[in-house]
């Protein structure tokens, strides 16, 4: 199990990534200011952090310039609203080792943290994705279904990502939407209905299914 130190001052922020990293095994930890940030992580009990820019106290960048000037290899993902070319080279030359921005899709985040925290000895990651006659090639981002091949969007394969992901377990239209379109989402958007019915069109109706007041599954 990773443990993860959350740098965010945000709470929404913080709390939707910390309940994503924990339902996915990890042990986190959050702190919202960048004093606390820099003693928590100088204490080397951390495998990853995620780091914001905009912290108080102490912001992001000197965080990140302080661990690496104590020789503090621990990998560093900064997560931040500041989206300019200036900030994002910053912070990679000054030792972060990804930059990601605001707003974002929580399974982005996923695999990032996975990739760095990724040993040698580890098992290589799945890169096809199966259920009976469906599966999903992640590098290609193409889906198959009874021998068909069919090209998906953006978002499309995120959403048929995430249902091969959790074959059939219900997921809510809250869930997908958090998954899919990130923190930053309207609760009562009907764009999941939109998007499985065009999944749906390409795969088959009988491939995802309503769960009355509920919301959809993968497979029967």
């Amino acid at each position: 199990m990773g443990r993860i130190l959350i740098a965010e001052d945000e709470q929404r922020i913080a709390s939707f990534v910390e309940k994503g990293l924990r339902a996915n095994g990890f042990s986190t930890s959050t702190v919202g200011d960048g004093n606390a940030a820099l003693d928590y992580a100088l204490t080397g009990d951390f495998d990853l952090v995620v780091l914001d820019l905009g912290l108080p106290g102490r912001d992001g960048f000197a965080v990140l310039h302080a661990l690496r000037q104590a020789r503090v290899t621990t990998p560093v993902i900064i997560l931040t609203a500041r989206d300019s070319v200036h900030d994002t080279v910053a912070g990679l030359e000054g030792g972060a080792d990804d930059y990601m921005t605001k707003p974002f899709r929580f399974e982005e985040l996923l695999a990032r943290v996975r990739l760095r925290l990724r040993t040698p000895e580890r098992a290589p990651e799945v890169t096809v994705l199966r259920h009976e006659e469906l599966s999903l090639d992640l590098r290609t981002r193409r889906a198959q279904i009874q021998g068909r091949t069919v090209d998906l969007t953006a978002r499309e394969f995120s959403l048929l990502e995430l249902f091969l992901r959790h074959p059939g377990q219900v997921l809510t239209r809250e869930q997908i939407l958090s998954h899919v379109w990130g923190y930053d989402f309207d609760p009562g958007s009907n764009v999941v209905d939109v998007y499985v019915r065009a999944l749906r069109r390409k795969l088959g109706a009988e491939c995802i299914y309503t769960v009355r007041g509920m919301g959809y599954r993968l497979g029967a």
